[in-house]
């Protein structure tokens, strides 16, 4: 008998049909001789229209508050999923984060799991029964809290279960066959992936994929989890995640995927003086706000002003904390003015055959300027070459680079729901 994790997004959960077409999958995978638990995150857009709620009764809500608000969507659709389950004559609990034990360190919105204790888990499945746990959140052992994990927190949460329990897989059901090749919302003639490498995994969601988070990945990889992307529309294989030690017996393709991002901002810091420890300090000062820079590039200082430009990406949301605090340290640090840029996009090529083989660069940079595209930012990484472009030409963007790069398939993808998750 097999253990199987299982993992359903907010698209393959958004009303009551889609609960019991995803009941049935649960169940016939447990009449299949396996034991099974599921992560299962909000019904549709519920996790967005909390938000929004939230923001009409307070324009900076409490991030206790939130948190508490925020975890009731997932706690509605595994009640639902338990209860359809049960109406299939199988047994089935659901359980909340703290019930199954997803003990998270105290960050309320974007908290980390430190520990996984899933005893009441564990004691449904001696019971033959499906265990089914809420995604996304956790319980901090110190504060006694609720938390939240984040954006793609279910992903997490299953993977954290899958490898505190031991599970054979951990099964991501979303709305897509797979991971292809470009997000097939973008590029139509995009390719599912029959495999891809963990290492070309955490590039593309660090990238903008959306199809798995990059924390899910991680986690994953650490752990020695298996991941099999799938859709909860079909029964297709869909695409499998792997360690790279399983595919050296074939030589890896130069570019994997594509993939585009719109959700980062630029920010520029003008006029620093270019003498020692300036970057060191302007850093250290975004440090502070606990914002994730991707991007860094620092312009050859003037000759005529000894000063130099310093322009660095970052998540949009965590933009105007930045600027706050670089404003409030702007006399001691001695640069002249700050620029900030939200209408930027990023598009990243991914692959492992870039170790191997020459010109990918040059492609890439080919392709863009034969479409009139400019590239304002470079970042390298051994597989993956990302370049800041306008927001409103990125989707051009990829769709170019991915026919640049004989990405193309002969068909178009489908797409059964809507968001990618």
């Amino acid at each position: 008998m097999s253990l199987i994790v299982q993992k359903f997004g907010g698209s393959s959960v958004s009303d009551a049909e889609s609960i019991k077409r995803v009941a049935k999958r649960i169940v016939a995978t447990r009449k299949a001789g396996n034991d099974v638990v599921v992560a299962v995150s909000a019904m549709g857009d519920t996790t967005d229209e909390l938000l929004d709620l939230a923001h009409e009764v307070s324009p900076l809500p409490d991030p206790r508050e939130l948190d508490m608000l925020l975890t009731t969507g997932e706690r509605i659709s595994m009640a639902l999923l338990a209860m359809a389950i049960k109406s299939m004559g199988v047994e089935a609990l659901s359980f909340t984060g703290s019930q199954a034990g997803m003990i998270t360190d105290a960050q309320h919105g974007s908290a980390r799991i430190v520990d996984v204790t899933p005893v009441r888990v564990r004691e449904a499945l001696d019971q033959g029964a499906i265990a089914i746990v809420a995604g996304f959140q956790g319980f901090n052992r110190d504060s006694r809290d609720i938390t939240t994990l984040g954006r793609g927190g279910s992903d997490t949460t299953a993977v954290a279960l899958a490898a505190a329990l031991g599970a054979d897989v951990c099964e991501i059901y979303t709305d897509v066959d797979g991971v292809f090749t470009a997000d097939p919302r973008v590029v139509k003639k995009a390719r599912k992936l029959d495999r891809v490498t963990a290492e070309e995994m955490l590039e593309l969601a660090a990238s903008g994929s959306k199809v798995l988070y990059i924390r899910a990945v991680e986690f994953a990889r650490r752990h020695g989890v298996t991941l099999h992307v799938r859709s909860s529309f079909t029964h297709d294989e869909g695409t499998w995640v792997i360690s790279r030690t399983e595919g050296e017996e074939v030589e890896e393709p130069i570019i994997t995927g594509v993939a585009g991002d719109l959700s980062e901002a630029k920010i520029t810091v003008a006029g620093v003086p270019d003498t020692p420890g300036k970057a060191a300090d302007i850093f250290t000062i975004v440090a502070k706000t606990g914002a994730n820079i991707d991007m860094i590039v620092q312009n050859v200082s003037a000759a005529a002003t000894s000063r130099t430009d310093i322009s660095f990406t970052l998540p949009k949301s965590d933009a105007e904390k930045v600027l706050t605090a670089l404003r409030a340290e702007q006399a001691d640090v001695g640069f002249e003015s700050l620029q900030h840029d939200d209408q930027i996009g990023k598009l990243s090529v991914v692959g492992g055959g870039m170790r191997t083989n020459a010109g990918v660069s040059a492609q890439l940079f080919t392709a863009l300027k034969h479409a009139g595209i400019n590239i304002e930012m470079i970042s390298t990484s051994e597989i993956r070459i990302s370049v800041i472009t306008r927001a409103d030409i990125l989707n051009h963007a990829v769709q170019i680079v991915h026919t640049a790069f004989g990405l193309d398939g002969d068909t178009e993808a489908t797409v059964y729901a809507g968001t990618g998750r």
